[in-house]
């Protein structure tokens, strides 16, 4: 696998370098040089979830890695379903929450962990720094907890992720350094790619990545579309639209990535909350990020998305128009409305996916099918969502564990000298 860095197309990396650096010169992102096509879509879709996972995953690596050690990989990491599930006529939720952490960024990140094992020099020092604007954190913790040699440093907002997200993560300890940052989740994206930016503390400290900037965690992500569709009756696979709640873009690049490979999607459209950087850019063609909102949909909370320079580089070579994706922004108000009456219905749903869920019925057309993502489970956001719904939701027990753990994260001002400090500390 060959690929290239957006900002240097002269860099090119194999998919072990890739995932060993995270970024590549100037803060840029890799990309494939060249990507796979399956013809026979539905003789892949008949396949199950790891078996289909692991073809498309091994037909994007290559020969780097033998086939046999991908679906190793894949096993280990895919430990947990995807199901669709019916809300009402012709629109379906994709459940991404049910793995360890309780949300989307299980099987990218247990995926980048797998991975990294493959591809790292036995004896080579590793520090995973990575910024969290809710669920990476999580994911990247439990998948990385306890792995020798392995040093992970996770930055996030100060106060502006929900409570029971930051248990997840700030009670582990061990291998695992948590850092509130005095800033927003946008400061702590721009701290991790200052820290890359440091040749010799990169090298010093063995830098990388795992937000989804790593390509390891974006590739993984590409493998459940394609579980939703399998889900779908035939007949409904002919139309489908699928609604992606957006913060970062991650989520959405990998959709378009299983489209360019073959996966039968009408069209994609992008969700996000007032922070619409992305949708406000689709309509009038100006990008002009603002300070960032915080919301009830805090893991959308991103001005400046990493990931859309990917989806630009992709659909130029798709020859795609970005005219052609769908976009939309949803009010905390709305949220909560539309919260209420996905309840109503018989659907418990928390913020990020009952925004997918409202752009995604305001846009869909007669005859066609809807699938929209839910990227986390309600009880991460309970106290948000029993507000909402004067509910009490119950805890599942991987949450009520953590709930009764005590903080361990250290405090940081928005300012890279101390960052510097913790990571070196944490080796």
């Amino acid at each position: 696998m060959n690929l290239y860095n957006l900002k240097d197309h002269q860099e090119q990396v194999s998919f072990g370098q890739a995932v060993r650096q995270g970024l590549g010169r100037q803060q840029g992102l890799f990309f494939p040089e060249t990507l796979p096509v399956f013809d026979d879509v539905d003789a892949l879709l008949e396949l199950d979830f790891v078996a289909r996972s692991s073809k498309i995953l091994s037909a994007f690596i290559g020969e780097e890695l033998a086939a046999e050690t991908v679906a190793q990989m894949v096993d280990t990491a895919f430990q947990f379903p995807a199901p669709v599930v019916p809300v009402k006529d012709g629109v379906y939720a994709l459940e991404l929450f049910h793995g360890p952490t309780l949300a989307f960024k299980d099987f990218g990140g247990r995926f980048m962990a797998q991975s990294l094992a493959a591809v790292s020099e036995k004896d080579g020092k590793i520090t995973i720094l990575t910024a969290t604007s809710g669920d990476t954190g999580a994911a990247v913790a439990h998948a990385f907890y306890g792995m020798d040699n392995i040093k992970v440093v996770i930055l996030y907002p100060k106060g502006k992720i929900s409570p029971l997200q930051e248990k997840m993560f700030c009670t582990l300890g061990g291998n695992i350094t948590t850092v509130a940052i005095n800033g927003t989740f946008d400061d702590c994206q721009a701290l991790v790619k200052n820290a890359f930016d440091d040749v010799a503390l990169r090298e010093e400290i063995g830098l990388n990545s795992a937000n989804s900037i790593n390509i390891s965690r974006l590739m993984a992500q590409i493998c459940y579309y394609f579980e939703a569709v399998a889900q779908l009756p035939k007949a409904a696979r002919e139309q489908l639209v699928i609604a992606v709640p957006s913060g970062n873009f991650g989520n959405l690049t990998a959709g378009l990535l299983a489209k360019a490979i073959g996966l039968p999607v009408k069209r994609f459209i992008a969700a996000t909350n007032v922070n619409d950087t992305v949708p406000r850019y689709l309509q009038t063609g100006e990008w002009a990020p603002t300070p960032t909102v915080p919301t009830i949909s805090n893991a959308m909370d991103v001005s400046q998305p990493n990931n859309w320079p990917r989806i630009e580089e992709l659909c130029q070579r798709q020859g795609w128009g970005l005219d052609t994706l769908g976009y939309g922004a949803v009010t905390d108000a709305q949220t909560a409305e539309t919260l209420r009456d996905m309840n109503a219905a018989g659907y418990l749903c928390e913020p990020h996916g009952a925004i997918a869920y409202r752009v995604l019925n305001a846009q869909l057309a007669e005859g066609e099918t809807g699938v929209f993502l839910c990227t986390a489970h309600p009880a991460k956001f309970k106290e948000v969502v029993d507000e909402i719904l004067e509910k009490d939701i119950p805890l599942p027990a991987p949450l009520a564990k953590h709930n009764a753990m005590a903080l361990l994260s250290l405090e940081r001002d928005n300012d890279f000298a101390q960052l510097k400090q913790v990571l070196r500390d944490a080796q």
